[in-house]
């Protein structure tokens, strides 16, 4: 029997539908023994524990302790799946280690991409949402334009990933998502 989540399971616990979405029609086909996961800026771990009580290695990053301390608490008995790591993304490597998966949510630094490309094990899936320019029409979030993407710049930045779903949407908010996979490249 698998240990039960937190009790809060619901509001800022709850993983982002586009992850519970990719997780069945993806992640679990590509990874049916689950694998090592990169959750970038993951705050309060929502998508860390989502994944860990699926049998994920999960690292978890973000810049702020309060942050890391708050998702290690949420994450009660999953915490031993979870790498915890107070990390400026500035810095970020993408050649130190390599993942099975990346995850991005709502966090937005252009110059990480190739080092994100760069993480991903062959064959890996890189899963990426955030704002658009289009959130100007919503309120709240993020105005600055180098926080928002523009029409199709999520999907040109990651045109060396065989794309498995993109989308731009204006509902409730300015975004745009995307699951992308590391192709093989054949030896030779």
């Amino acid at each position: 029997m698998e240990p039960a989540l937190p009790r809060r399971t619901h509001g800022k616990l709850a993983p982002d539908s586009l992850l519970i979405d990719a997780f069945d029609r993806y992640i679990e086909p590509l990874f049916p023994n689950a694998g090592v996961t990169l959750d970038i800026a993951g705050g309060t771990g929502r998508h860390a524990i989502f994944l860990a009580k699926k049998g994920w290695n999960v690292r978890l990053t973000d810049i702020a302790e309060a942050g890391i301390a708050n998702a290690r608490a949420n994450a009660g008995s999953f915490a031993n799946r979870i790498d915890f790591r107070v990390e400026d993304l500035t810095r970020f490597d993408g050649g130190r280690e390599s993942y099975d998966l990346i995850l991005v949510f709502f966090f937005l630094r252009r110059e990480m991409f190739p080092e994100l490309v760069k993480a991903l094990k062959p064959g890996g899936l890189l899963i990426y949402k955030g704002y658009t320019r289009g959130q100007a029409k919503f309120g709240g979030g993020p105005t600055n334009p180098d926080y928002l993407f523009g029409e199709n710049e999520l999907l040109d930045s990651f045109r060396g990933l065989q794309v498995l779903h993109y989308a731009e949407l204006i509902r409730d908010c300015g975004r745009a998502e995307l699951v992308g996979r590391k192709v093989h490249v054949p030896a030779g």
